[in-house]
């Protein structure tokens, strides 16, 4: 029964990860229909981050209310570059590029987020490589192969799979993505490549402050507060339409929401602690799957054609992550063993090492 327990406990920051990928693919799906509707990027950003700050800073009082104590100048100032970083830069950058391009290849450019978090976590010594451990060594080629997978699935097409005929498009009012320039759809990439590279840096970022203030809520609503800020005043000196800014009840109202209480609360939490459990690294890991369930989803809902190319993408990624979660438990179970080694005390007693 011990033994189920704990890996059940072990198993739980894998589920957590595949609801946060799943739930940040439905918002790119919201992103794109609230786009297309006409809603100003730059707004929809703030508003999300506005709609964030009002039900994670609640929600951080109520839950950790007696750890604000604890806070020192330097979280705060990690937090300002925290939400910076991750929320204020990665959303413009991402949000302009996804109305650039088409979703399949705005979220295939976050497959590159593994890659940067792992250079930049090792370089800022988040992590170690541990490349002379078997286990480092196939968390690196688990990297490798889901970036593979991810590149597979953008840039190899293949025969069209037609396993399913919704015919349902939920952009079939709006402009499709391919009447855009070639060049304007690089631009929107290059864009989404910006916003995937501040994500992995905030992965980082918040790897420290979880060593430093190991309260995810907390964190998270001081980053929304901050990004709200950021965000709002930015958006106020480029945008002076006051119609521009009203919400009725529509996909607009609805896109704002989800995004700010599902992703930038609820799943940026849950991805924090991930961080605060298993390294940044871990968690960057599960980036492509994002980009799997997002391509059936648009198959599904905007009527973007499935092909081969998705399909053998998507199970190269599948195995990558496999063996990136398979060295990072690895990882795991050798540090729980060093801590439960017995070590002598002056008096040559033997007492076990507690962490």
């Amino acid at each position: 029964m011990e033994k189920l327990r704990v890996s059940a406990n072990g198993l739980k920051p894998t589920l957590v990860m595949i609801v946060v990928q799943m739930s940040f693919s439905a918002m790119n799906i919201f992103y794109k229909l609230a786009a297309m509707d006409g809603m100003n990027l730059n707004i929809l950003v703030a508003y999300r981050f506005l709609f964030a700050a009002a039900f994670m800073l609640p929600l951080a009082l109520f839950v950790e209310g007696n750890k604000l104590m604890k806070l020192t100048w330097t979280i705060l100032s990690q937090t300002f570059v925290s939400g910076l970083v991750g929320a204020s830069l990665a959303q413009t950058f991402y949000l302009r590029g996804l109305a650039m391009s088409s979703a399949t290849f705005a979220m295939a450019t976050t497959n590159l987020v593994p890659v940067m978090t792992f250079i930049l976590a090792v370089s800022l010594r988040s992590e170690k490589l541990g490349w002379d451990r078997a286990a480092g060594k196939v968390k690196v080629l688990g990297t490798i192969v889901g970036v593979t997978g991810a590149m597979i699935l953008t840039f190899y097409k293949g025969p069209c799979i037609d396993i399913w005929n919704t015919h349902i498009d939920l952009l079939k009012n709006g402009i499709s993505h391919e009447e855009h320039p070639r060049l304007i759809q690089l631009l929107g990439i290059f864009l989404c490549f910006c916003g995937s590279f501040c994500y992995a840096l905030w992965l980082t970022v918040q790897a420290k402050i979880t060593k430093r203030y190991p309260f995810p809520y907390t964190s998270i609503a001081l980053m929304n507060v901050v990004a709200s800020v950021q965000c709002t005043i930015f958006t106020l000196c480029l945008e002076r339409d006051w119609s521009q800014w009203k919400l009725g009840f529509n996909i607009r109202l609805f896109t704002a929401a989800y995004s700010g209480i599902g992703a930038s609360g609820v799943a940026f939490t849950m991805a924090a602690w991930c961080v605060q459990m298993r390294g940044p690294i871990f968690v960057s890991a599960f980036n492509p799957l994002t980009v799997v369930v997002g391509v059936f989803a648009a198959s599904l809902l905007l009527d973007e054609k499935l092909h081969l190319g998705s399909v053998l993408g998507g199970v190269i990624i599948i195995c990558g992550l496999y063996a990136v979660l398979w060295g990072k438990s690895n990882e795991m179970r050798k540090v729980d063993q060093l801590h439960a080694l017995p070590v002598k005390s002056c008096n040559n007693q033997t007492k076990p090492v507690t962490g």
